[in-house]
């Protein structure tokens, strides 16, 4: 099992201390990159892919790099419904 398969089976299972950095690196193997929402858009952070036309919007956390549960759901629920993840 590579090091890409450990990240979505680590963030499938919803771990309470999964960070911005592991959520990233996921979005980023999914063909998502990060992209600038507005002047001041503050904690708030979009990743888009170009190749489905789709955007991932949620706020980064802070102080602590801990994304909450809620994000992760989310997160996973709209790859599931682009079918990115299974």
């Amino acid at each position: 099992m590579g090091k890409s398969d450990k990240l979505i089976e680590r963030f499938l299972s919803k771990p309470k201390d999964f960070t911005y950095d592991e959520l990233k690196k996921l979005l980023n193997y999914f063909g998502y990159q990060e992209i600038k929402i507005g002047k001041t858009s503050g904690s708030r952070v979009a990743f888009y892919n170009k190749e489905m036309d789709d955007l991932i919007k949620f706020h980064r956390p802070h102080p602590s790099p801990v994304i909450k549960i809620c994000y992760l759901t989310e997160i996973e629920k709209k790859l599931r419904d682009k079918g990115v993840v299974k």
